[in-house]
């Protein structure tokens, strides 16, 4: 641990004890906050507003210890990113959810153990105690019922799993969205909202859609998914795809699956801002992958052996290869507004806005 990791934790539990902030530690923090400018930048740290920004991020450290207990996490053990990304993203959110004036809704991109669904609960925690009610859905929610897949198999023996594009209900999607960016107009009746959702452990991990969950005067929509917001490439480019696309037929796939993200850009054009959470070594994610399972088991579930992990994972990547769908997206400044960096343990290496060198 670095040593302004070392100072910074002493100063919150400073601040968890005393509750209140003395002038010493805030001298420190703005040091700690001006010195990465990447980060600064994203949320709008100057040298004119830090003392404010600090101030408010210490009022809402602080509403959280209160309820420390009901927090999705333990506060202790996550000091430091709570304090550098979740408590600024949330006031982030809060403040574009005010200026918008209407359901925001906020897209996170993320590869398989990339964290999406974790950061997504967290900030549901954190928002609810700036008094904005937020949910979180995701792009899985969207599958095809199961008998359609297996049609789908039927007519197209290639979609062997649910996951890529072309096993999702595309227009169920953005009626979904539609109602939420629609909910909070002028001379609009409040009314309740359906939202499909999945079960992936139904028909022996296939999964199926079940009750939907019904909701109502919702904030914030923090969107989530695999391949959120990816557009198609130039076809040429997988002519040279790097591995698992080995073959012509992994070609052939990738080509098809390239063509099928046209049909999701509708969706994509719903979401008002994109998050991406991508690791340093896109590879990391099958051992993540692998974690998840183990714990899984652990627990008393059923799940797969590690060459079945293998082929599961290595199956996303021949249908849309994260180096040539998702890495792209870090320099484009249009598409998304966060880039999180991860390191393999799933810390993070840095927070920054997309720069367009593209």
């Amino acid at each position: 641990m670095s040593l302004s990791s070392l100072s910074l934790i002493s100063i919150l539990e400073n601040l968890r004890s005393r509750k209140f902030i003395n002038d010493e530690d805030l001298f420190r923090l703005k040091q700690i906050e001006l010195a990465d400018k990447e980060r600064s930048l994203v949320f709008n740290i100057l040298e004119e507003n830090v003392s404010e920004v600090i101030q408010e991020r210490c009022l809402l450290f602080l509403s959280l210890i209160e309820e420390e207990e009901k927090l999705p996490f333990c506060l202790s053990d996550r000091l430091e990113i709570l304090w550098h990304l979740w408590l600024p993203l949330a006031i982030k959110l809060a403040q574009k959810r005010e200026k918008l004036g209407r359901p925001l809704i906020q897209g996170i991109l993320g590869l398989q153990g990339t964290g999406k669904t974790t950061l997504a609960r967290i900030l549901i925690s954190i928002l609810a105690k700036i008094g904005w009610k937020t949910i979180s859905i995701s792009l899985d929610d969207f599958y095809k019922t199961y008998s359609d897949r297996q049609q789908l198999k039927k007519e197209d023996p290639r979609f062997v799993w649910r996951g890529p594009p072309g096993t999702h209900d595309v227009e169920l999607g953005i009626q979904l969205l539609d109602k939420f960016r629609q909910s909070s107009l002028p001379n609009t009746q409040q009314q309740l909202i359906s939202i499909p959702r999945f079960d992936k452990s139904l028909f022996s991990g296939a999964g199926d859609r079940i009750q939907p969950e019904i909701v109502s005067n919702v904030d914030i929509v923090l969107f989530e998914g695999w391949c959120l917001g990816v557009r198609q490439i130039d076809s040429g480019i997988l002519d040279f795809a790097p591995p698992p696309i080995m073959t012509e037929a992994d070609r052939k796939f990738a080509r098809d699956i390239n063509r099928k993200l046209e049909d999701y850009l509708p969706l994509w054009e719903r979401l008002d801002s994109l998050i991406v959470l991508y690791p340093r070594d896109y590879r990391v994610s099958k051992k993540w992958r692998l974690q998840a399972e183990k714990e899984s088991i652990a627990k008393g579930n059923s799940g797969m052996s590690e060459e079945e992990i293998n082929r599961f994972v290595e199956y996303f990547w021949k249908a849309l290869h994260p180096e040539l769908f998702v890495k792209p997206l870090l320099d484009n400044s249009e598409l998304v507004e966060v880039v999180i960096e991860l390191f393999s343990d799933r810390s993070i290496s840095r927070v920054f806005c997309p720069t367009n060198k593209t």
